[in-house]
């Protein structure tokens, strides 16, 4: 059996394969009588991979406040309704998936890239609050390259996001989620929290890598302690800022071997994102050795992403021991069946929805 299509189990969720989709915001939520609510888009896209083949589905960041989402059209699931309308969906892929699919959302809050324009609006930089914009928060006063700069935040605040990541979490399970990612890259706020290039505080914390690390791990611990004890907790990370000073592979691995003490299951394994100068070396499976050393030296599962496009590559990754599993994201968007055509390039029959078995021949691709 290839080792793309090798079952995988993390505490009690089952996934019939190590396929899975990656995160990728659809910016797509109503900004006015209901922010931050997913709808049709969000059934169609994300149910769309279940029929697919994916074994895992992971939702766009899904902030854990208002002021947590990327733009006014992100997602959220900071209240009651929103919960409900996740519910929608958790329980169409359940019903549909062709590899018995799962669904996990990611739980994020965007400090200070919070308030921008989606990417196809037209328009750069921040939303300024008569255009429905907010002010935002980071751990220092220092802006993200062209955009605001946000409010540095008092404690009562970082308490105050680590309850609402909890408060998520709980909505999460009862909206049907099968596990939940906490979202600790990008640029996003636990990494900026992490990363010495966006936090120059110098109280507990700011200032060394362990007053750096605690509110990523402050947030692990309360949403672990907000799920059920047989439901897995991914972490997905920026594995290196890619610039001077900033997150290195070193640093990574000895967060992650906190992480996994603190209750995560998988790291998901990404980098980039704090800082406009960083310099990415991109290049297809150019990040699948960043997570072949956290899981070699911290010991933990991870799944691999960026610029994996092919069944081969994702093959090779996991037949050499790079990951456990492999996140499929723009080749996912092209794509929406890439799991079923997958298993036809490596020799592997895949359950398909009834609807479509009728393209089974083997000349279907």
């Amino acid at each position: 059996m290839p080792a793309l299509f090798q079952p995988l189990k993390l505490r009690s969720l089952e996934l019939q394969h190590r396929g899975w989709v990656s995160p990728m915001c659809q910016y797509s939520c109503s900004p006015d009588a209901a922010p931050g609510l997913p709808n049709d888009w969000h059934l169609m896209h994300l149910g769309s991979f279940a029929a697919g083949g994916a074994a895992l589905i992971l939702t766009e960041a899904a902030a854990v406040n208002a002021e947590g989402r990327i733009s006014p059209r992100d997602a959220g699931l900071y209240n009651d309704e929103q919960a409900e309308a996740w519910q929608r969906i958790t329980s169409f892929v359940h019903k549909h998936g062709a590899a018995e699919a799962k669904i996990g959302a990611q739980l994020a809050h965007a400090g200070r890239k919070a308030s921008t324009y989606w990417p196809f609006s037209g328009q750069r930089g921040s939303v300024p609050e008569s255009d429905g914009g907010w002010t935002t928060v980071g751990p220092s006063p220092l802006a993200f390259d062209g955009y605001a700069e946000p409010a540095g935040m008092s404690e009562d605040q970082i308490n105050g996001v680590v309850a609402d990541f909890a408060a998520a979490a709980v909505r999460a399970v009862d909206a049907g989620f099968d596990t939940l990612e906490v979202h600790g890259a990008h640029g996003y706020l636990l990494h900026q929290f992490q990363s010495p290039l966006a936090n120059t505080r110098t109280d507990a914390w700011g200032g060394d890598e362990t007053g750096r690390n605690r509110l990523m791990l402050a947030v692990i611990d309360a949403v672990r302690d907000a799920i059920p004890e047989s439901m897995p907790l991914l972490l997905r990370i920026s594995a290196t800022d890619w610039a001077e000073g900033g997150i290195d592979i070193e640093a990574s691995v000895r967060l992650v071997e906190q992480a996994a003490e603190h209750g995560v299951d998988l790291v998901d394994v990404s980098s980039g994102g704090a800082v406009a100068h960083q310099q990415i070396k991109p290049g297809p499976g150019y990040q699948t050795g960043f997570s072949a050393r956290i899981r070699r030296e911290a010991g933990v599962p991870t799944g691999t992403v960026g610029l994996l496009t092919s069944a081969g590559q994702a093959e090779h990754a996991l037949a050499t021991g790079q990951a456990d599993g492999v996140f499929i994201a723009r080749a996912a968007l092209r794509d929406p069946h890439w799991w079923l055509r997958a298993a036809f390039e490596l020799g592997h029959d895949i359950s398909w929805p009834p609807q479509y078995e009728r393209a089974l021949p083997r000349h279907a691709f």
